[in-house]
């Protein structure tokens, strides 16, 4: 046998190559391709996908590092590859899980070997992760659980490449009734219009705000710009008797927030 096929299969491909017209350009299988067809022996990443699956049914995620999970995820967008390089790669790339997950669809199929595919699933997984925390939140008293709160906003916007700026609504008992983004800007700015967040105020009868935006450089320290920004929303949203509770910052492991800041 050769490569693994056995000489009827060998005499099956001899037999193809003069059928095959004279000028036509075949391009050669790679040994991976090789072994990927039938006749063959199994290649070896088909056994390991299969052990990873069993470990992580039978035994959780604790005990498992990052790229193995990534791996158990690129399974699903791409086959017969071994995939063990590429989640090793992105996770270099982008530093950890989260940077994986939350990154843009362009600096994902920079690195080679990931596709639309791929983004996809790790979209569909950040949209799940998003839900889960939103859920602690919405409809519950954003004072009350201000911890799941901040969890909820580290999931939703630390580890974004641009800056971002929500506003979570409150009612007169401070339970969250909704949560919006406002405005998406560059690295280092957003902007924000005091004028719109008033209006959505009035339109969703909001009593109290919390505002917060990420700062993707990491640091959670606020700019005189952030400063100058929360002071005009603040007198806005006097005008039509709404409270601002805060404006909190996010940073890639930490957050700020004005309040304690003594800035509100």
């Amino acid at each position: 046998m050769k490569h693994g096929f056995s000489e009827a299969a060998l005499r099956g491909l001899e037999e193809l190559e003069r059928r095959i017209p004279s000028g036509v350009v075949t391009k050669p299988l790679d040994k991976g391709e090789i072994a990927g067809h039938g006749g063959g022996p199994s290649p070896h990443y088909m056994g390991h996908r299969a052990r990873l699956r069993t470990r992580f049914l039978n035994g959780g995620h604790a005990a498992m590092p990052e790229y193995e999970l990534l791996e158990l995820l690129l399974f699903n967008a791409i086959e017969r590859v071994d995939v063990k390089p590429l989640a090793k790669k992105l996770l270099s790339t982008f530093g950890d899980l989260n940077g994986v997950i939350a990154a843009s669809e362009h600096r994902l199929l920079q690195v080679r070997g990931t596709t639309k595919k791929v983004y996809t699933q790790l979209k569909l997984v950040e949209a799940f992760a998003h839900r889960m925390a939103q859920a602690k939140v919405l409809e519950h008293c954003a004072l009350s659980c201000w911890d799941d709160l901040i969890d909820y906003c580290r999931t939703a916007m630390a580890h974004r490449d641009t800056e971002q700026f929500r506003i979570l609504f409150l009612d007169n008992k401070n339970v969250v009734i909704a949560d919006e983004e406002q405005a998406r800007g560059t690295v280092n700015h957003v902007p924000v219009y005091p004028r719109e967040v008033v209006k959505r105020a009035l339109e969703l009868n909001a009593s109290a705000l919390i505002l917060v935006h990420n700062h993707p450089s990491g640091d959670p320290s606020p700019s005189q710009a952030d400063i100058t920004m929360t002071d005009n929303i603040l007198l806005a949203c006097q005008s039509i008797d709404v409270r601002v509770h805060d404006h909190v910052i996010i940073g890639k492991t930490s957050e700020s927030s004005f309040k304690s800041l003594g800035l509100i």
